[in-house]
């Protein structure tokens, strides 16, 4: 697979990414260890060198199966991980807040070593941005841990154009990571995109499949588990779901014209949007891994471009892409 280099100060990675969230229960039934271990190293023996994982994905256990996973090829990978929920240290308690006070971070970097089976963290990112601790302090301790070489590389996930100005001031970010989509496209609006691109950052989007929707595999009747949390996101409700099946018709007579999935024409869009923009999609099964790795291959023409730019602004996405709560929590 093609590399990229995620913006002018980041590592090069594979063009796209695998995020790691849904292995651990997120959306559905959790993976059991021994699966979730060899469907990663299944996206390593395909070509991907750039891993997403968090200490809240799980929690820990995410983490844990990422290091076991990639230890045999440790040199050859980049590992991302990220801190900032409030999750209780000893009994693993996730509490609905955040907390990215200096002295946490470093007790939280440790224990992610310990869980990834590693001396170093490549790329280390704040989840959300905590309003009540200065972004400046929270950039000065991740230079800290890089100074003493525990983490190797800088990154903000959801956070505002302005934040990511003052972070960047006091330690170089190399990459931010937003949801962006064909049908979430507010980093385009927002200053992040153009604050990224001005500042030599990488950014990745993750969610890059619209959270599954713009596979074409998921419709207004599609049934989600007890556990997934799409049953609470006003974008997955049934008639949301039934308007906004206009938007993955479209894509899906653009994918059978291409000879391709719907799922690869979205991963293509993002992949030409930028040279520096790396999706990383997750998925629970091989097949679904091949066929996201494939959208590398799919050629979009100016002609194809013009097209989805017209399509998309007339078609309009109905629910917010997250609930209130968890919105509230973004563009700080």
């Amino acid at each position: 697979m093609q590399e990229r280099k995620l913006g002018s100060n980041g590592p090069e990675v594979s063009a796209l990414g695998y995020g790691a969230m849904g292995l651990t229960g997120m959306l559905g039934q959790p993976t059991p260890r021994e699966e979730a271990i060899t469907l990663i190293r299944a996206a390593h023996e395909r070509g991907v060198t750039f891993f997403d994982s968090a200490e809240a994905y799980g929690p820990w256990k995410n983490e844990e199966f990422m290091g076991e996973a990639l230890a045999p090829v440790r040199d050859e990978v980049v590992i991302a991980t990220k801190f900032g929920w409030d999750i209780d240290q000893t009994t693993g308690q996730f509490a609905p807040r955040v907390n990215s006070r200096p002295e946490r971070i470093r007790r939280v970097v440790d224990a992610m070593l310990k869980r990834l089976g590693t001396d170093r963290i490549d790329l280390l990112y704040q989840h959300r941005v905590d309003p009540d601790v200065p972004i400046e302090d929270v950039a000065g301790t991740v230079k800290e841990l890089i100074g003493a070489g525990k983490v190797m590389h800088f990154g903000l996930s959801e956070a505002a154009a302005a934040t990511i100005r003052r972070a960047h001031a006091v330690q170089p970010v190399a990459a931010v990571q937003s949801e962006y989509s064909l049908w979430t496209r507010d980093v385009e609006e927002n200053g992040v995109l153009a604050t990224c691109e001005e500042l030599g950052i990488g950014f990745v989007p993750w969610s890059p499949l619209g959270t599954g929707f713009l596979t074409g595999k998921i419709d207004e009747k599609t049934a989600f588990h007890a556990s997934d949390v799409r049953n609470d996101f006003p974008r997955f409700q049934p008639n949301a779901r039934a308007a906004n099946l206009a938007l993955v018709n479209f894509v899906k007579r653009m994918a059978e014209r291409k000879g391709a999935t719907p799922a690869q024409i979205a991963l293509a869009w993002l992949l030409v949007q930028k040279p520096w923009i790396v999706p990383i999609p997750g998925t629970t099964k091989l097949h679904r891994l091949e066929e996201n790795l494939g959208a590398a291959n799919v050629p979009l023409t100016a002609d194809d471009l013009r097209e989805i730019a017209e399509a998309t602004s007339r078609i309009p996405v109905q629910g917010t892409r997250l609930p209130e709560a968890l919105l509230g929590f973004s563009n700080r």
